[in-house]
């Protein structure tokens, strides 16, 4: 970026996942830096408690193995039948359904424009958590704690790192269906090919 003419005092805002390596390079070389974290890193962490709230329940009910994503998916993404088995699971085992009714609660968090709300709305939810006896959503809280800021920062800046993961998708796609690139030359072509926007003013068809 130096190399390029932008100092790195004149960088205000960096977006980064909860990396704690992230977080250290920000703090080094970006000194006058805000930092907002990942939206959609925060919520995979959460999903990952739900998914230890489930694999703890599954000990002692068979019946819950193989429904993984059936407490992960929202429910545009379910079936009619899929919706009732989970309205089933989470009425016959009270802390599966405390634990996933916790998890979309957290999702109105996102909604807000105010910091005031949504502060007192992240310490509304932690609160209900340490409530209860769902250990895995009590390390998230401890999480939650320690990058609150950065969190918080979210609804101020609004920022997000969506079309670099939509990139890093369409890349990832092409090295798989490549099976490997004879060398980085050859891959860089690639990328621009299929992210760089390109127009390729070519006939059609012959005049």
């Amino acid at each position: 970026m130096e190399a390029k003419g932008c100092p790195k005092e004149q960088i205000k805002q960096v977006f980064i996942d909860l990396s704690p390596a992230f977080i250290a390079g920000t703090g080094d070389n970006f000194p006058n830096a805000a930092i907002t974290f990942d939206r959609f890193h925060v919520k995979k962490l959460l999903n990952n408690a739900m998914d230890e709230v489930r694999k703890s329940e599954r000990k002692e009910h068979q019946d819950l193995k193989g429904h993984k994503y059936l407490f992960l998916k929202s429910n545009s993404k379910l079936t009619d039948k899929q919706k009732q088995e989970r309205i089933k699971f989470i009425t016959l085992y009270p802390v599966l359904g405390e634990a996933f009714r916790l998890k979309e609660l957290f999702d109105d968090f996102w909604d807000f424009k105010e910091i005031e709300e949504a502060t007192a709305f992240l310490s509304y939810w932690c609160d209900l958590v340490n409530q209860t006896s769902i250990q895995p959503f009590k390390k998230f809280t401890n999480t939650l704690k320690s990058h609150w800021s950065g969190i918080i920062n979210f609804i101020k800046t609004g920022i997000t790192n969506g079309i670099l993961e939509s990139i890093n998708a369409k890349i990832q796609l092409a090295k798989k269906r490549a099976r490997g690139f004879r060398n980085i030359k050859n891959l860089i072509n690639m990328i621009y090919f299929i992210a760089g926007k390109l127009k390729f003013n070519c006939p059609l068809h012959s005049t």
